[in-house]
């Protein structure tokens, strides 16, 4: 099926919605959503609404004001509260469950407060693939999730946002910062700042995709295969190193097996 075709279905499915609230991260799986929402349904009957919180890089909530900006959708911001819940703090494995229930919750309230009949997020195919707690509280709260319903993959989503022209279509996907740190080691807001200004200068020598893992006074580096020896290089290896000193580390460690997803779930 032509992606052209995925995308047709994808606001067709959309078409007797009524009018929705989009849960909106201004990735490219939440992204292209929005702009079926508004094929289908029209400006009037959508909402774009982006979480603001701790457990995001700031630069996230920029990419999503930009991105409703350019496809012409209301946006609306709300500050989550995950920090406040002790659940979630803990960090265990089903973290992201507690995550994603207050986050409806709070998209519960504002879809109530404008009207809007239906709650919708970006999950797609591959998704599915791997752990994810918070697809529970999807679920459960009766948040539909198009992308997956339709059959889309990320390679599908992907190639239909370059299709429709949105600038983000080719955008690193990106888990939130508590996916750094391990299970069972309590989530802060101290922690997570460390995690992402050590990705900061990381990705200023110019490597696209990094995970600085959390490991107490280890910090341990996933990139792309191809962007080892880059990082090792030996004035790139002393800016990450004097710079993840000062951060706090002790110790800073490359993986050697590179990059891949949900490491932290091995």
């Amino acid at each position: 099926m032509e992606f052209g075709t995925k995308y047709g279905i994808l606001v067709k499915y959309m078409e007797n919605m009524g009018s929705a609230l989009v849960a909106f991260s201004g990735g490219v799986d939440s992204s292209l959503l929005l702009a079926a929402a508004l094929d289908a349904l029209g400006r009037e009957s959508v909402l774009a609404v982006t979480a603001d919180s701790v457990i995001h890089p700031p630069e996230d909530l920029e990419v999503a004001r930009k991105t409703a900006e350019h496809l012409g959708s209301p946006w609306q911001v709300v500050l989550s509260a995950e920090m406040d819940d002790p659940a979630f703090v803990a960090n265990p494995p089903h973290r992201c469950y507690y995550c994603k229930r207050g986050l409806l919750g709070l998209l519960a309230e504002v879809a109530e407060k404008n009207k809007l009949q239906c709650i919708v997020e970006g999950s797609n195919r591959d998704d599915l693939k791997d752990i994810r707690p918070g697809f529970r509280a999807v679920r459960e709260a009766g948040v539909l999730s198009p992308l997956l319903e339709v059959g889309m993959s990320k390679g599908d989503v992907r190639e239909a946002a370059r299709a429709i022209g949105i600038p983000n279509w080719n955008r690193p996907s990106d888990a939130c910062l508590c996916s750094r740190v391990p299970y069972g080691v309590a989530i802060t807001p101290q922690i997570l700042n460390r995690i992402y200004k050590a990705e900061v200068v990381i990705r200023g020598l110019g490597v696209g995709t990094v995970r600085v893992r959390d490991h107490g006074d280890i910090a341990r580096l996933e990139v792309q295969a191809r962007d080892i020896d880059l990082i090792c290089r030996g004035e790139n290896r002393d800016t990450i190193a004097e710079n993840l000193t000062r951060l706090g580390y002790r110790y800073v460690a490359v993986d050697i097996t590179g990059y891949r997803t949900g490491s932290m779930n091995e």
